[in-house]
Formats: C-alpha cells, sequence, structure tokens
C-alpha cells in the first residue's frame, strides 16, 4: 500500500518557515552534542541511552532499512515530552519531517524553543520547507487519525509513563509496511507480577513474579505471553554497535551507562540457543 503525503494543516504564526522566530531560552541540557531544555516537562537524563538507541536504530532505518530509499524520511513522536527525541530525529537521524506531539498544551511552548533549535542551527533547514509540527492530541487518537488519513510514519516513538501495550495496536496501524515502532516502557509494577488486575488491563494476560521482568514484559507487549524465542535481532544490532562505534558513542560513558556494554549484552542474549528468561551472571 503506497502511503499518501503528509497533510499539513495551517500552521499557527509561530510554525511559519518564513518568520524568523526569536532567541530560544538558553540550553540547561544536552545529549549527544544536541542542546534543549526541558523546560517543566518530565526528563530523565537517566533515559539518555534509550534515546541513543533510537537514533541509531532510526538511522539505519533510514539507510538501509526501506523499500524506497529515496521517500521522504517521516518520524512521529507521539508523546514527546519536552521534544527531545523529536530534536534528535531531525539533528542526528536524518529525518525529513518530524511530527512531535504530546497530550499537555502546558508544553508548547517548550517544544517550540526546543524544535526551533535544530532550524537555528542549520540555515539551509531555516530557508527550506518546514521540517516538523507540533500537535497536542491523545496518542491514540493521534495514531488512529493517521491511519484514517492514510498518513503513514517511517519510525513512530511511543515513549509512555507506564506500559505501552495499549497503544501499540494504533500505532501499528500508522506504520508504513516495515516501518520501525520504538517503545518505551515504565511499567515495572505489573511486568514484575505485582498487579495483577492492572496487568490483565494492560496486557491481557495475569503476569506471574519472575527473575526476569524486562524480557516477560517485551514478550507480552510486542508478541504475546506464550512467546519464548528471542527478543533481539542480533544483526541488527551488530549494525547499531557499528554505528555507534563510527559516531563515537560506543565507549563514552553516558549518565553511567556504555552503548558498547549494553549492545554488546543484547547480542549475546539474541542466540536462540539460549533458554527462556537467560540471565548472565
Amino acid at each position: 500500500m503506497a502511503a499518501a503525503a503528509i497533510s499539513l494543516p495551517r500552521s499557527p504564526p509561530l510554525l511559519q518557515p518564513t518568520r524568523r522566530r526569536p532567541a530560544p531560552p538558553a540550553c540547561t541540557h544536552s545529549e549527544r552534542g544536541v542542546s534543549f531544555d526541558p523546560g517543566s516537562a518530565f526528563y530523565r537524563s537517566d533515559s539518555a541511552a534509550g534515546r541513543d538507541l533510537a537514533v541509531l536504530a532510526a538511522t539505519l532505518h533510514r539507510c538501509r532499512g526501506r523499500p524506497d530509499p529515496s521517500a521522504p524520511f517521516l518520524c512521529l513522536d507521539a508523546m514527546c515530552g519536552c521534544g527531545v527525541r523529536a530534536l534528535r530525529y531531525l539533528a542526528q537521524a536524518g529525518a525529513d519531517f518530524v511530527w512531535a506531539n504530546d497530550a499537555s498544551e502546558a508544553l508548547r511552548p517548550v517544544i517550540l524553543a526546543n524544535l526551533s533549535r535544530f532550524e537555528r542551527s542549520s540555515p539551509a533547514a531555516e530557508a527550506g520547507p518546514r521540517r516538523w509540527m507540533v500537535s497536542h492530541n491523545d496518542a491514540t487518537r493521534l495514531l488512529a487519525e493517521r491511519y484514517l488519513r492514510r498518513e503513514y510514519f517511517d519510525v513512530i516513538d511511543v515513549d509512555s509513563f507506564g506500559g505501552d501495550a495499549a497503544y501499540v495496536r494504533a500505532a501499528l496501524l500508522a506504520l508504513k509496511i516495515g516501518g520501525l515502532l520504538y517503545l518505551t516502557s515504565t511499567d515495572w509494577r505489573s511486568a514484575r507480577g505485582y498487579g495483577s488486575r492492572s496487568s490483565l488491563s494492560s496486557y491481557g494476560a495475569y503476569v506471574r513474579p519472575m527473575p526476569y521482568p524486562n524480557e516477560d514484559a517485551n514478550s507480552i507487549t510486542v508478541v504475546g505471553p506464550l512467546w519464548t524465542g528471542p527478543l533481539h535481532d542480533a544483526s541488527f544490532l551488530t549494525e547499531m554497535l557499528s554505528l555507534a562505534n563510527e559516531w563515537g558513542w560506543a565507549c563514552t560513558i553516558e549518565n553511567g551507562v556504555t552503548l558498547e556494554k549494553l549492545l554488546g549484552m543484547m547480542i549475546e542474549e539474541s542466540d536462540p540457543r539460549l533458554p527462556p528468561g537467560y540471565i548472565k551472571t
């Protein structure tokens, strides 16, 4: 199925590419050379490694994973917070267009200020067509509307506060065939088997306490509670590690996490000969 072009609504004055915006406030944070200000948004610096992995995966998908590499590379951040993920997709993953959405309209000034940094850092981007837009909708509704309008994305990023299972179906509908769906979950209680009612509501299954809650939650969210096979694609992870080395990210420590060690462990865990729930000690 061919993807239709993204139809952009008429922009408010702050989004007009021909009008120069006032300088954004001073940056207070930086991730891999990308500066931004989280403002009043919920922001965890400890999650920077997860954003690193998102950028690496998206970059590889743009370069090697699409049926038509010449088509515009479209990304949607369904719960963008302060907009740092969307900004990094633009600045580092080579996105041609990013849709940044967050349900809180109070964060609009923060998101606009951060995304405008991309244009200010690149004169060509500021002079060219608009590369991003901001909306404030419920994530499920936004994804469903994109599907109904036949507006499909190469990358959809859902970083929810809690579990992601409720958004998977809507995200898959708005994703291009062969696209990349990047999910982040913080639903530790249900994944560890300590909330039977919430796990049934979120995952459609009762989760028992296990020594490997991450693997358990991933399999239930993505492929179902009966899946016991590998959770990783070793070849793709190896390419991510190679790109991280090329960019100089692999061996640097960001908030106590080394990507070389993290990706290396995931590659080892992808061995199909390992038993379910294998934990390296």
